[in-house]
């Protein structure tokens, strides 16, 4: 049997091992149109490959995808965080579980991830063809046909593994040019956006602190439902970033946001606190030195640098004495501390993590990835409708829909 897996990310890469595991016997063609395997895979995680989730249970797991999570229940019971954590590890590739409880290669080098299925296909029975550009795909009576760049004549396999991923991350060869292939086959795709991406913001202030980060905050789109993460962010140069405001934007990843139409946020830098107990720390920061600036007052709450953005930003003078502030100007910069105001204008073009979006769920069979209009066509990763938050989940996802395509296309019919 013939089965090629077009994509050499970490759907494809679980895949195409999963094949090899279940049939010895079966030729995969494994066609990656970059000059290696895992590109995405090794820079993930900063260069050090967040391989997956320390959260053990599935339900919990399930409520980090925005899109997908029920298609994603069966799949994820039958290759969990912690089978994905042993797979690896037996592999030969010692891992580790974070305090965030993301999980790493104890090297800290995703190149070990990848080395992992480097070596699996070292044998004859596996074709890994590199700068592989598949341009076309057709299914005929006798199963596939893979039409690649350059070549007269097509590739012919009996099933057909998609695992071509989205359009994020563009310079690691994610195009999606999977997306054709799919709709060529009879499938369709649902509206794409891209998610897990950071936010610039129509506020030029956020330059001023650049790298100003906080460890826990509450970021709120001022949209319907008013969605919401709590989690750590910090400001950038054009904005803001960090993993609450990925999160966020995969839970906006539709809504529109530019000049004309901004996305109106907010920032509670004391999620855990009301605005009550806010004012009293500030009326216990005055008592403690009345006499001191306000600034310097509002400096043992927050930094200095957001303090002094506070009073430009409320037209307070920071020179004041601490004990001349009034109530409502207590309770004004309260509340801004509560609900910092800006408006995003654009996405982090070209830094989302994933796409958002993808071949429609209902035309697959979630206890075997199969497609359901197309026998013998397999789809797994992120072409799906499928995307999670930032901590491994993603990366989960795709081992997990790998190894279940992989393992079902392996299957003899």
């Amino acid at each position: 049997m013939k089965i090629a897996v077009i994509g050499g990310g970490a759907a494809g890469l679980m895949a195409a091992a999963t094949i090899l595991e279940s049939d010895p016997t079966a030729e995969i063609f494994l066609i990656e149109h970059n000059d290696g395997l895992g590109k995405k895979v090794i820079i993930s995680g900063g260069g050090r490959c967040n391989v997956t989730t320390g959260i053990r249970d599935v339900r919990a797991i399930l409520t980090k995808y925005p899109r997908g999570n029920k298609f994603l229940s069966s799949v994820m019971h039958q290759f969990s965080p912690q089978d994905v954590y042993e797979w690896f590890e037996a592999h030969g590739v010692p891992l580790k579980t974070e305090e965030d409880l993301r999980v790493f290669p104890q090297s800290d080098n995703g190149r070990d991830i990848v080395g992992v299925f480097e070596r699996l296909f070292h044998t004859s029975n596996v074709h890994v063809l590199l700068k592989a550009h598949a341009v076309r795909v057709h299914k005929n009576s006798d199963g596939f046909e893979i039409f690649l760049k350059n070549s007269e004549d097509p590739l012919r396999a009996d099933k057909l593994v998609l695992t071509t991923g989205g359009q994020a991350y563009r310079q690691t060869g994610s195009t999606g040019d999977g997306y054709a292939f799919a709709m060529s086959l009879g499938h369709a795709i649902t509206p794409l956006a891209p998610s897990l991406n950071a936010f610039f913001t129509r506020e030029t202030w956020p330059a001023q602190i650049s790298g100003l980060s906080f460890a826990r905050a509450r970021i709120a789109a001022k949209r319907e439902g008013m969605p919401s993460f709590t989690g750590p962010f910090l400001f950038t140069h054009k904005g803001v970033s960090g993993p609450a405001v990925f999160a966020l934007s995969s839970l906006v990843a539709f809504e529109t946001c530019d000049a004309t139409q901004p996305l109106e946020i907010s920032i509670d830098l004391f999620p855990d606190a009301s605005s009550e107990e806010l004012q009293e720390k500030m009326h216990s920061a005055i008592s403690a030195n009345p006499r001191r600036s306000w600034l310097n007052a509002l400096s043992a709450l927050v930094p200095k640098s957001l303090a002094e953005i506070a009073c430009l930003q409320l037209r307070l003078a920071a020179d004041r004495r601490a004990g001349e502030v009034s109530k409502k100007e207590i309770l004004d910069t309260a509340s801004w501390l509560k609900a910092i105001p800006l408006h995003v204008v654009a996405r982090g073009a070209g830094d989302e993590f994933v796409t958002a979006g993808g071949v429609e769920l209902k035309e697959v069979d979630p206890s075997t990835m199969e497609s359901k209009i197309c026998p013998g066509l397999y789809f797994a990763g992120e072409i799906l409708n499928v995307d999670g938050f930032t901590g491994g989940f993603n990366l989960q996802a795709s081992w997990a829909t790998g190894r279940l395509a992989g393992r079902s296309a392996a299957v003899h019919e």
